[in-house]
């Protein structure tokens, strides 16, 4: 069985499919569709299934233009049923992997999907979860419910973790350009599934003792960035009660060649894998017995942002005797990051909420994101919001500029001149002149 499918992947006859077509599916799809093969896209969002079938991309990271080009190839076909999962060789799942209200690990979607696939399976293929998930997700829930058809794995099919690693809107590492680690549950489904990563991925491949290694590789990674980034918005918070100017601390710290590496404050860790997975090594942990401090020190500082911001814009519209009821306010940017239109787990849901409820008149204004809605956690109500047309010259019109994401090509400088106040959390104005600016 794997010297025939081995023979496929390097042969690039082997058929792939690709389930959820999201931010980790559709560039996946599109870049082993580019090598070579034959992609079954597949998404049960039949929006997504047209606009792929159209060449008309929704993803920052596909270009229209690339997409158009395989679409027409034939090379990547969607589909919004998994019929063709028979036909498929091997099977990518990028399915969603939330929390739930409790900050438990949701992979309700990653379980239906594997259902769908063991009614499918046969011998020969290669099924490799991409989705970010908890430790011991591909021993403990992947392969029982494939191996309850009476295939075995390693033996009739074969098993791999192999955690995306995309980082939305990165023009210097792009998917292809990022090293891979891959476990597999066999020693023989760990190097097929390398084999057909080191036909699309141009970087080094790195094998790994099991799936659990791969999955826990993911949480470090993500675990490191979300303790760094709390600790950082932790020591900002006392800086700004020393009056220190904690950007001008990390610089400092910069200097040193060695033993440091900067991280930088921020309204709120967002995105979909920093705030959300070392939370699935929580739960983990909990099963035997183990609690993570960190994590949850993190977590809670994290958490605790959107409202220092909120206390930060009362104490700076208190400087001119202005309440936050009736004072118009234009929020700068709600993407999680700069540049991009992804809003997963954004401070602007929480902060844009709570100014909402206090009766702030809001508007905000982002490039990249044409629509926002929130809702309100306490009264439960919904605002439908849409992005201004920008202006030098409408800047006079608000109390308060909110910069909460800092895209690129905008003359910050200028923005400071002309706002009445303004609250940069991203220290986007790096003059330090401004009297009117105040900073995380």
């Amino acid at each position: 069985m794997s010297a025939k499918l081995e023979n496929l992947i390097k042969n690039k006859k082997a058929k792939v499919a690709v389930i959820g077509l999201g931010y980790v599916g559709l560039p996946t799809a599109v870049e082993i569709a580019k090598a070579g093969y034959k992609v079954f896209g597949i998404d049960v969002k039949k929006q997504r299934v047209e606009a792929v079938n159209s060449g008309k991309s929704y993803i920052l990271d596909v270009s229209p233009k690339e997409l158009k080009e395989i679409v027409k190839s034939k090379k990547l076909i969607a589909f919004d049923n998994h019929q063709l999962l028979k036909k498929a060789d091997i099977i990518l799942i990028c399915v969603p992997t939330p929390l739930d209200d409790h900050k438990n690990p949701d992979i309700s979607y990653i379980l239906s999907t594997t259902k769908e696939i063991a009614k499918h399976l046969r011998r020969g293929q290669l099924v490799i979860l991409e989705s970010s998930t908890y430790p011991e997700t591909t021993k403990k829930v992947i392969l029982p419910e494939l191996e309850k058809t009476g295939l075995k794995t390693g033996k009739d099919f074969f098993l791999a973790h192999c955690p995306e690693r995309i980082d939305p809107g990165n023009e210097k590492y792009r998917l292809k350009d990022v090293p891979r680690v891959i476990g597999g549950i066999t020693k023989e489904c760990t190097r097929l599934a390398a084999e057909f990563y080191r036909n699309f991925i141009k970087a080094p491949i790195y094998p790994l003792s099991s799936s659990t290694a791969a999955e826990m590789t993911k949480i470090l990674e993500n675990t490191f960035r979300l303790v760094n980034i709390s600790m950082i918005n932790e020591l900002s918070l006392l800086a700004g009660r020393m009056g220190v100017d904690i950007w001008e601390v990390i610089e400092a710290a910069k200097t040193k060649p060695y033993g440091f590496m900067p991280f930088y404050p921020s309204p709120k860790v967002a995105g979909h894998c920093i705030p959300l997975t070392p939370f699935f090594l929580k739960y983990t942990a909990e099963g035997y017995n183990f609690w993570t401090r960190f994590i949850d020190l993190a977590g809670e500082i994290n958490e605790q942002m959107p409202h220092y911001i909120m206390t930060k814009v009362i104490w700076v519209l208190n400087l001119k005797a202005k309440p936050v009821r009736g004072t118009k306010v234009l929020v700068w940017g709600v993407s999680y990051k700069k540049d991009i239109g992804d809003t997963r787990e954004s401070a602007a849901f929480d902060i844009i909420a709570d100014l909402i409820r206090k009766g702030a008149k809001i508007d905000y204004f982002d490039p990249f994101v044409e629509k926002f809605t929130v809702e309100h956690r306490i009264l439960k109500n919904k605002a439908a919001l849409k992005s201004i047309s920008y202006s030098a010259s409408k800047i006079k019109e608000y109390d308060l500029i909110l910069i909460l994401t800092d895209h690129s090509g905008f003359d910050y400088e200028k923005l400071a001149r002309g706002a009445k106040l303004v609250i940069d959390t991203r220290n986007a104005i790096k003059s330090r002149k401004h009297k009117n600016v105040f900073r995380l």
